[in-house]
């Protein structure tokens, strides 16, 4: 019943690579044909003679069905050598999509029978950057709502603007107490019902600003374990959207992502991470925030498991700060880090 969630992984790697492992989602590459490049935004998309890799988000939310329904099983080594399967279900706790103009005016069509005009996706350009979805439960506990809200940021340091940004399509924080969550699947599912080009939409149309934000809560090992601690980790995992991203010096020249450090581009499976196969695309996070971190079970003496965390934090806080984003669960995680 689980095996096909379950994610095998060498024994030489820390606890902390076999999560971010396993957690990486996989989706198929695709080549866009050359007669779509004109309807690309140049700024994003630098074109040259190499061709233009993509995949459908359709594809993205496809890697989580079975996950959001039995979780993702993680090889764990206990200090003691013992081994379990540590069980993970998503949760998706923040999404933001940008477009550019041009792709949003491609989805209008005519209707021939009144020659009225109407959007094929229901694409609204107007959304505008303050047009922020939350999720809210009157049931949310006490200790998570007491996370401040305050997301000030220097406006001036920023590159929050429509120009470099493009054209919110949707914007989504999670706000209420992990309890009350749906799984990623069925999140995506709810809001694809007001903004069905969650389906349909391609990340060469995803400006670079584009993002999402997954929350992995614990729901049991095998074999069960009592007062393991270290068992109780939550994480969240950050990853880019666009097919620019790791062409778009705007992102990289302001955000630390940890190059240069032993922690930069960790392998997976013994292959960089960018890439798995040659007909698909890897989705490794490039940013990350700890809940209930303790002990030594997923950090290895002696390893630069430590920096990477470091890292990875500091590269989620940057980016956030950039897009002048308020992430509830983030400032949840950081306010409460025991590292």
């Amino acid at each position: 019943m689980y095996s096909s969630a379950l994610c095998c992984s060498g024994s030489s790697q820390s606890n902390l690579e076999r999560f971010l492992e396993c957690v990486t989602p996989i989706v198929p590459s695709r080549i866009l044909p050359e007669s779509c490049y004109n309807d690309l935004n140049s700024q994003w998309q630098p074109l040259g003679k190499d061709p233009v890799e993509y995949f459908e988000l359709k594809d993205l939310w496809d890697c989580y069905n079975e996950w959001s329904a039995y979780g993702v099983g993680i090889p764990l080594m206990l200090e003691n050598g013992d081994t379990l399967i540590h069980y993970y279900v998503p949760y998706l706790s923040g999404i933001q999509i940008y477009s550019s103009k041009s792709v949003a005016a491609s989805r209008i069509r005519r209707d021939d029978s009144d020659g009225v005009e109407r959007e094929s996706d229901s694409w609204s350009e107007d959304s505008g950057s303050d047009n922020l979805s939350r999720s809210l439960s009157n049931n949310s506990s006490k200790a998570w709502d007491a996370v401040s809200e305050d997301s000030s940021y220097d406006q001036e340091g920023s590159w929050l603007t429509r120009d470099r940004l493009g054209y919110a399509y949707l914007q989504f924080t999670e706000m209420s107490s992990p309890y009350w969550r749906v799984p990623l699947a069925d999140k995506i599912t709810e809001l694809a019902r007001t903004h069905p080009a969650l389906m349909t939409l391609k990340s060469v149309e995803l400006s670079p600003a584009s993002w999402m934000a997954v929350a992995w809560y614990p729901i049991y090992p095998i074999p069960s374990r009592k007062n393991e601690k270290d068992l109780a980790t939550c994480f969240l995992t950050y990853h880019t959207l666009s097919s620019s991203f790791q062409d778009s010096e705007m992102v990289y020249n302001d955000i630390d992502t940890g190059k240069d450090t032993c922690c930069n581009s960790y392998e997976l499976g013994g292959e960089k991470s960018e890439k798995k196969k040659s007909d698909s695309i890897s989705l490794p996070p490039f940013g990350l925030g700890t809940y209930k971190l303790q002990g030594d079970l997923w950090l290895n003496p002696g390893s630069c498991d430590q920096e990477r965390i470091g890292v990875l934090h500091s590269a989620a806080d940057s980016w956030l700060k950039q897009l002048n984003a308020h992430h509830h669960d983030f400032n949840f995680f950081t306010f409460h880090s025991t590292l």
